[in-house]
């Protein structure tokens, strides 16, 4: 696997200054890593534990490899599971996304749930700004622990995909990430894209599905974020945007705000050189005011921007 190719040396004690949250960093992205990394937040996963990731669109190479996070899953005795997705492609239905999985390789390694196969539920939400709850699958009443595992890269949307994203949307139901999208407009997916205007409406409602999603399950969850093959666009573009950072390594926290602003902070403060250019991500995260998902979580107390960097590579 790919080991970090930029010095964070400079980096990561000015991010550790006023820490309050601990977020968890190795350059090392490996299987042995992800496990590490998850031993060392402290946190167990124990019961039935669903593993939450992006099963990746179909012709995008970026997603997280099956081979990468088969120790964690196998460590953990997971399940992956995913939610289908609310625009065309190979994930809007529970067959094409099936395809996608089988060709992606998951199903090969790990038993896979589609949390939204057989319908949805809804859960209640703290922050009632914009959404009245959070429309998730119906096969999340099946887990105890959620593993929240992202790849942490741009989104055309939202600026940036990490813990809160895959969270929120990435849990939500196809209806549900039209609810999310249209900020309580539309809990259906026919339209959805005509009706996509109030956009920090967007953001805000990413965090309060967020939080809804921690709260459900009271507490038993852990965030992790692996920063490698990052480009402007998240894994469900077909055809994404070339790679132009350096791989960075993997971070972790129980805190999805915390790790979400710690790694915005390594990419903004990424001094560019050959080959690892972060103008692009970062004029991708501003334009579409992405930080605003991890302020307005922080606003309604699901986490804390401030933190501390724990490096376990040192121990």
């Amino acid at each position: 696997m790919k080991r970090i190719l930029l010095s964070l040396a400079m980096i990561l004690p000015a991010l550790a200054s006023f820490a309050q949250s601990k977020v968890y960093f190795t350059s090392d992205i490996s299987p042995e890593a992800l496990v590490r990394i998850y031993e060392a937040v402290g946190r167990k996963a124990e019961g039935r534990v669903a593993v939450k990731i992006s099963t990746g669109e179909a012709g995008n190479p970026n997603y997280l490899k099956p081979t990468l996070i088969r120790n964690l899953v196998d460590r953990v005795h997971g399940t992956i599971v995913e939610c289908n997705t609310a625009y065309g492609g190979k994930r809007n239905t529970n067959a094409a996304h099936w395809e996608t999985i089988k060709a992606h390789g998951f199903d090969s390694l790990f038993a896979v749930d589609l949390l939204d196969e057989d319908g949805e539920m809804k859960i209640p939400v703290r922050d009632r700004k914009h959404l009245k709850y959070d429309i998730v699958g119906s096969h999340l009443a099946r887990y105890d622990f959620m593993i929240n595992l992202a790849h942490f890269k741009g989104h055309p949307m939202g600026g940036l995909g990490g813990a809160l994203k895959n969270a929120s949307i990435g849990v939500a139901s196809a209806n549900g990430k039209a609810y999310i999208h249209t900020a309580g407009y539309q809990e259906k997916v026919e339209g959805l894209w005509d009706h996509v205007s109030d956009h920090d409406g967007f953001l805000e409602s990413m965090a309060a599905a967020a939080q809804a999603v921690d709260d459900y399950f009271g507490g038993n969850t852990l965030y992790i974020n692996v920063m490698n093959n990052m480009t402007v666009d998240c894994d469900c573009v077909a055809r994404p945007e070339p790679v132009r950072l350096k791989d960075v390594g993997i971070l972790a926290s129980t805190d999805p705000v915390a790790l979400d602003q710690a790694c915005v902070d390594i990419i903004f403060n990424i001094k560019p050189s050959a080959g690892n250019d972060n103008k692009p991500l970062t004029e991708r995260i501003k334009s579409r005011h992405g930080t605003h998902t991890i302020d307005h979580a922080e606003k309604i107390g699901l986490g804390s921007k401030q933190y501390t960097i724990i490096d376990i590579d040192k121990k």
